[in-house]
């Protein structure tokens, strides 16, 4: 878990009363899913116990688990109890179904950040992204509209447990003047006090030593190209409606991102996975697939300009790795 987010003490695992839990306040809008129930009722290995929230005895992570039980008649099921609040258990529940699990809607995800955003408004926008599967543009954008435009000024927890201002730029312009008061401030202390990072702290000295100014101008994005119009099969022809060639792709690429997103949400939903380490690893590792067009550009722009060189290697690699993976199990596959 991230931290800053609530922590929960792993303890001995113990039997409850299944008519003492509750499964009230889920994060899930649409209820539990039957198909996946009736999966888990078939499910012959010991599944793991369901997390609880010992002061209100509500369920936190488990409601499929716990209805399973109940169509095999059981009467008590393997806990692990959390003992924080009620808002810190709501996260740590939004948490779980994105970790593993049937996955939450877009809007269950979506309203789940509004509510973290209500009770934890000093958590970073990428702190409450990450809890919920959502994009940190996408969370800024609910604070935004729940604010009504106007944003909390002061500082944010990040998913490193560090405080950082919001406002950046107040942060540079008082190290700016703590560096021109007292040139021998150590990058530290001048951190410390401006509440910025070291870092940050380097570049306003380098750029006051430069004659520059503290603040660095906004970077011009250049106009995207026009992509490429990628021609639909047959079967994709078949399947979308309106037809998916349009002037920029669009529709092709949606159609493909929804089919992708569904192949992930059969294999999270498949219990031999589920229940698993390295079955959840593959999942976590195929959670990037999910993402849309936008999300990914939204990322591509955050990336500073001195770490752009090595993504792109980095990426270049990853997709090597993808192709052996593809290799292997095509063999496997065939052989």
């Amino acid at each position: 878990m991230q931290s800053g987010q609530p922590q929960f003490e792993q303890e001995m695992v113990v039997e409850a009363e299944i008519s003492s839990l509750s499964v009230a306040a889920s994060p899930r809008s649409g209820g539990a899913d039957q198909d996946h129930i009736q999966a888990l009722v078939e499910v012959r290995v010991p599944l793991p116990p369901v997390l609880v929230h010992r002061p209100t005895m509500r369920v936190i992570d488990g409601v499929h688990r716990l209805r399973a039980a109940q169509l095999r008649g059981d009467e008590k099921i393997p806990v692990t109890y959390f003992d924080g609040s009620e808002s810190d258990a709501f996260v740590l529940a939004v948490e779980s179904n994105v970790a593993h699990g049937l996955p939450l809607s877009m809007a269950d995800r979506k309203q789940a950040a509004g509510r973290i955003i209500t009770t934890h408004p000093h958590w970073s926008d990428r702190m409450i992204a990450t809890t919920t599967g959502l994009s940190p543009g996408v969370v800024s954008e609910i604070r935004r509209r729940a604010a009504g435009g106007n944003l909390i000024e002061g500082s944010r927890i990040g998913q490193d447990g560090r405080v950082r201002p919001v406002n950046i730029a107040a942060g540079r312009v008082l190290a700016s003047k703590l560096i021109q008061e007292n040139p021998g401030l150590s990058l530290r202390q001048i951190a410390r006090e401006a509440q910025i990072s070291p870092e940050t702290a380097r570049d306003v000295r380098n750029r006051l030593h430069r004659g520059e100014d503290p603040l660095p101008k906004p970077r011009v994005r250049a106009r995207p190209r026009p992509e490429a119009v990628v021609p639909a099969t047959p079967a994709e022809r078949a399947r979308t409606e309106p037809p998916a060639v349009t002037s920029d792709g669009g529709a092709i690429r949606r159609s493909r991102i929804a089919e992708r997103v569904a192949a992930v949400d059969r294999l999270k939903s498949d219990p031999a996975l589920r229940f698993s380490d390295t079955g959840r690893t593959l999942l976590r590792l195929f959670n990037f697939l999910t993402l849309a067009g936008a999300e990914w550009q939204a990322i591509i722009d955050s990336v500073p300009p001195h770490c752009k060189g090595t993504v792109t290697s980095l990426a270049r690699e990853c997709a090597g790795v993808w192709e052996e993976i593809a290799a292997r199990m095509d063999y496997e596959v065939t052989a």
